[in-house]
């Protein structure tokens, strides 16, 4: 613990140093490369690191349980001062912020697809190239045909096209189904997440415990469904990752939100877990429960806009 000069500085709890910093870069790093290998579809024993994605991303998860562990005995011992539950509030902020960051790339990348190449690919505007290139190939979204499949079924000859691998998908998700459904879900538990909070701030840990409930039950069946949309998409609509810039731009920005919802479940579950076995958290002090919210609220938020922008328009 320690003291500023005198004038009513707060007292300030300097933690010990910690190799834990350097254990979740390392750990993270591991997931991203393992990832990266993973979608390039390297396989263990050609070269491949993909079995580095699930060992990366365990360590990771231990490393953060270490971490967090330890920060939750220090709050609970009272080592924490006002202004470091200042500093913890700013960190989930630029965190979310961050976020919102990694989502506007994907979501520029997709408007960049739709308005500007896909168009020129079509011969649109002074860098148009179908008509030189890709013989019979009409610029539409979603694209149910790729240059390659318009040369191959105008007979051309273009040798850059009949090299290409990848096949479109012969439909599209219906908005009107699953994605429908899943979007009253996930504003449905963004509401009752709200009403746990509320609940909590007045003190009512019963109802506490079963808004945070419900708000797990229509995360994961949220999950649930996803699941199902991508198996019958994999499998009925021909809709995959390698399925053109569509199939590619539909799986990262609705897969990374899939993800994304996993996490915030988790860090949810967590909150009800310390809640009700440990007793934690009290009216004027539950900036864990309340990060988690707000991190519930963002992907609830990112979810509208590709139900927006990806299924509908």
């Amino acid at each position: 613990m320690a003291h500023g000069p005198s004038g009513g500085h707060q007292a300030y709890y300097v933690p010990e140093s910690s190799k834990l910093p350097a254990f979740a870069t390392a750990g993270l790093g591991c997931t991203i490369l393992g990832a990266a290998n993973t979608l390039n579809h390297i396989k263990q024993g050609t070269g491949g690191m993909s079995w580095l994605l699930p060992l990366g991303f365990a360590f990771f998860i231990l490393v953060l349980w270490q971490w967090f562990s330890t920060t939750i005995r220090e709050n609970m011992a009272g080592m924490n001062s006002p202004q470091l539950k200042r500093s913890y509030v700013m960190g989930m902020q630029w965190f979310i912020f961050s976020e919102v960051m990694f989502f506007f790339a994907f979501f520029f990348a997709l408007a960049y697809v739709r308005l500007l190449a896909v168009p020129w690919l079509g011969g649109e505007g002074d860098k148009g190239l179908a008509n030189d290139l890709w013989t019979g190939f009409q610029a539409t979204w979603p694209m149910m045909q790729t240059p390659q499949e318009a040369v191959e079924a105008s007979g051309g000859a273009q040798l850059m096209a009949k090299n290409a691998t990848f096949i479109a998908a012969k439909k599209i998700v219906d908005w009107k189904t699953i994605p429908l459904l899943n979007t009253a879900l996930l504003v449905t538990s963004s509401v009752t997440v709200h009403f746990a909070h509320t609940a909590l701030k007045a003190g009512k840990r019963q109802a506490l415990t079963i808004w945070l409930l419900l708000t797990l039950a229509l995360g994961f069946t949220f999950v649930g469904f996803q699941a199902v949309e991508y198996h019958h998409a994999y499998t009925e609509l021909g809709l995959t990752l390698a399925s053109g810039i569509y199939g590619s731009t539909f799986f990262l920005l609705t897969g990374f939100h899939g993800f994304h919802v996993c996490l915030g479940a988790v860090m949810l579950t967590v909150m009800f877990l310390r809640a009700t076995t440990k007793g934690h958290f009290t009216p004027e002090d539950h900036f864990g429960f309340e990060a988690a919210s707000w991190y519930w609220h963002f992907v609830d938020v990112v979810w509208i806009c590709l139900f927006l922008f990806v299924y509908i328009l």
